[in-house]
């Protein structure tokens, strides 16, 4: 019987999330298994991947074959560097000790290399969240200058068509005032022409 450590999709439809689980290589993807040895969720920023590193070393080392995308995520997590270390000691190339060492100092590293890659994520992410603030902040207030600049723009109108309309009263004022007097004129010619 071949064993393989592959994922089972769980979840809903375009939320999926797997288990990672020791199975017959002959069962169905989402069938029977042998043991759930993690969780695997792709959907989160980063992918969350729960495990249990013992019982994952504990089928490599009998013998259990991981698929490509298994392989990574235990790569990922360091079961299969411990497995290579763990090789050494048996085979009498590393001490125990030693191995442990290495194990851990890898850890480290790996922990310190995660940590500088959330924080630049995060960083990425609160600067779009700024300027995107920033682009929002700008565009109200162009919309508001818009509306001001209209406001006086109809205002200027509305005086202007009031002085428009105080000329063209002066003007039909002094119309008049030249009509009459051009009347009084008129009618004082005739006056004396009549005499």
């Amino acid at each position: 019987m071949s064993v393989k450590i592959r994922l089972s999709r769980q979840g809903r439809k375009k939320q999926a999330i797997y288990d990672i689980v020791v199975a017959d290589a002959r069962s169905p993807r989402d069938g029977k298994f042998i043991e759930k040895i993690g969780q695997y969720n792709p959907n989160s920023t980063p992918a969350g991947v729960n495990l249990k590193n013992e019982r994952a070393l504990y089928w490599l080392m009998v013998g259990a074959e991981p698929t490509d995308t298994t392989r990574k995520i235990l790569s990922v997590k360091g079961v299969m560097l411990q497995k290579h270390l763990q090789v050494g000691v048996i085979k009498g190339a590393i001490t125990q000790e030693a191995a442990d060492e290495k194990f851990n100092a890898w850890l480290n590293e790996k922990e310190t290399t995660r940590d500088n890659k959330l924080a630049k994520l995060n960083s990425v992410k609160s600067a779009g969240k700024q300027a995107a603030l920033e682009a929002e902040r700008k565009k109200k207030e162009d919309t508001i200058a818009k509306k001001v600049k209209a406001e006086q723009d109809l205002i200027a109108a509305a005086e202007a068509a009031e002085a428009a309309a105080n000329v063209q009263e002066v003007i039909e004022a002094n119309t008049e005032e030249e009509v009459v007097a051009e009347v009084d004129t008129a009618t004082e010619e005739a006056a004396s022409t009549e005499e």
